[in-house]
């Protein structure tokens, strides 16, 4: 079995997870919409994970909606005592499938209560606010952020916090500023946005929340790679017998100690490769070459 540990540990609240964990939106089906393809897969996918270690699973009741944390509950429940599962809030779907914004208190009180129903907890561990603002999708359009004040529906999530239905705050596709201003609302644990080898604008971020104890969670790991960058990590993947994927997330998790990865998979064959991406160690010529990904985005 793999050793998840070999990539180290990192603080999510006031607990310890591997930072090799698991992102469960691929369960739901085409668009993140409607049931799995396969619902024994799925969860054939989700015990896998746990019996090879995985402790951090990432989810939320919109995928779906509320699939995937159907999927959880029914795989995983009773859950270990080391699982932290972490969900976000901020977005509905509407009957066709769009992603629509959330904000509202009602919405937003709605939404943690919703969580934990279909999970089948009593408190949520970690509940991230899903920023969306003037948008109809989640991620800005393609998947960046977009600038303005999140005062209101944070502190909303931190009245939910102090009535005991949330453990731990932390923020999904987030600007910098909104970071800032959120850690004076809250304490913040985490940061989940769009970050990987080709998609480098948080790396001042990525540092700050280093220096200060706060774990950073990148999503689409290969997402925003023009062809010659696409190209570039085949290379190096191929010379070195891995998957570009692989070489993707060993990549990040060399970045910084703070970087917690939530790759998601609807196959066990893939979740298994995505999981020995904690044991490949890369040779200084390739992380050189593959830095150079991110300096040609510049």
């Amino acid at each position: 079995m793999t050793n998840l540990g070999k990539s180290g540990t990192y603080r999510l609240g006031d607990r310890t997870v591997k930072r090799l964990g698991y992102g469960a939106m691929q369960l739901a089906g085409k668009g993140v919409f409607g049931p799995p393809r396969d619902h024994d897969a799925a969860i054939a996918v989700l015990r896998e994970a746990v019996e090879s270690g995985v402790d951090h699973i990432d989810t939320s009741d919109f995928y779906g909606p509320h699939v995937t944390n159907r999927l959880i509950r029914e795989a995983l429940h009773p859950y270990p005592d080391d699982l932290v599962i972490v969900t976000k809030i901020g977005a509905r779907r509407g009957h066709d499938g769009s992603w629509l914004p959330a904000f509202s208190p009602a919405e937003l009180k709605s939404a943690v209560e919703d969580n934990l129903r279909h999970l089948g907890l009593d408190v949520m561990e970690v509940v991230n606010l899903r920023i969306m603002i003037d948008t109809d999708r989640p991620g800005g359009g393609a998947h960046g952020p977009a600038e303005g004040s999140i005062e209101t529906p944070l502190a909303v999530l931190a009245d939910l916090q102090r009535q005991g239905l949330v453990r731990h705050i932390g923020l999904s596709n987030a600007t910098p500023a909104q970071v800032a201003e959120g850690r004076g609302i809250a304490e913040i644990v985490c940061v989940q946005n769009h970050y990987n080898l080709a998609h480098r604008d948080d790396d001042a971020l990525i540092d700050e929340l280093a220096r200060d104890g706060i774990a950073y969670v990148p999503f689409f790991p290969l997402g925003g790679f023009t062809p010659l960058q696409s190209g570039t990590l085949d290379a190096v993947a191929k010379r070195l017998g891995f998957t570009p994927m692989q070489v993707a997330l060993a990549w990040l998790l060399r970045r910084s100690p703070n970087i917690l990865l939530i790759p998601g998979t609807s196959s066990v064959a893939h979740l298994r490769e995505n999981i020995a991406a904690a044991e490949i160690e890369l040779p200084a010529d390739a992380i050189e070459e593959l830095d150079g990904i991110g300096k040609a985005a510049a």
